[in-house]
């Protein structure tokens, strides 16, 4: 099993890079989980209570939880993944079943930022984007898929975002096997992912 991690900030483009794997192979080898999934279970408090966590620092992921899974996989077990609500600010009551396969991409902002999940990536990747693009990417999610108002979007990314990626995200590109810059000019960086993880999977 290949494990790849791929981090960045939010609205860099990690998405269009795991697409771009998966488009690469069988959509039958590849097995995706989110870092989002994991955020801890927060029933034991109310809407307002949760709407004030702060939800970009490490401390809001169920790390433990992530590792239990990805080395569950590796021993070629299947596992019940979380789901989460964007919402209501809370994991919900369903879970996916996800089985191993010979890759399996975790994505995320903070997965680069914990020791013990770091360790597990066969290959770490980081996507770099402009602050200003990222910035304009998460308003139109946030809007559109969150259920977010400008004004909350805006406050979140001043007061715990933008902080959170100085301390927790941007530092962590020193443990990124590939950085792949998000734009035009990504098309040698995704060439040679994709040549390492041909190579990592059909020629061991």
């Amino acid at each position: 099993m290949l494990i790849i991690g791929i981090t960045g900030g939010t609205g860099c483009g990690k998405t269009t890079v795991v697409n771009q794997i998966i488009k690469e192979l069988s959509g039958e080898e590849v097995t995706v989980i989110s870092q989002d999934s994991y955020y801890k279970d927060l029933s034991h408090l109310s809407f307002e209570q949760r709407t004030k966590i702060n939800f970009d620092h490490p401390n809001s992921i169920d790390f433990d939880l992530l590792k239990s899974h990805l080395l569950a996989l590796k021993a070629g077990n299947e596992i019940d993944s979380p789901t989460y609500s964007f919402v209501e600010h809370n994991r919900t009551a369903e879970t996916i079943r996800l089985k191993p396969t010979k890759v399996v991409i975790v994505e995320g902002i903070l997965i680069f930022s914990h020791p013990d999940i770091r360790e597990l990536f066969d290959i770490k990747i980081f996507v770099h984007a402009d602050s200003d693009e990222r910035l304009i990417r998460r308003i139109k999610r946030d809007i559109t898929e969150r259920g977010r108002d400008i004004e909350e979007v805006l406050n979140r990314y001043q007061n715990t975002l933008k902080p959170m990626h100085l301390q927790f995200i941007e530092p962590t590109k020193e443990f990124a096997d590939i950085i792949i810059p998000n734009n035009r000019r990504n098309t040698v960086a995704i060439d040679i992912l994709k040549t390492l993880v041909h190579n990592r999977i059909f020629h061991r």
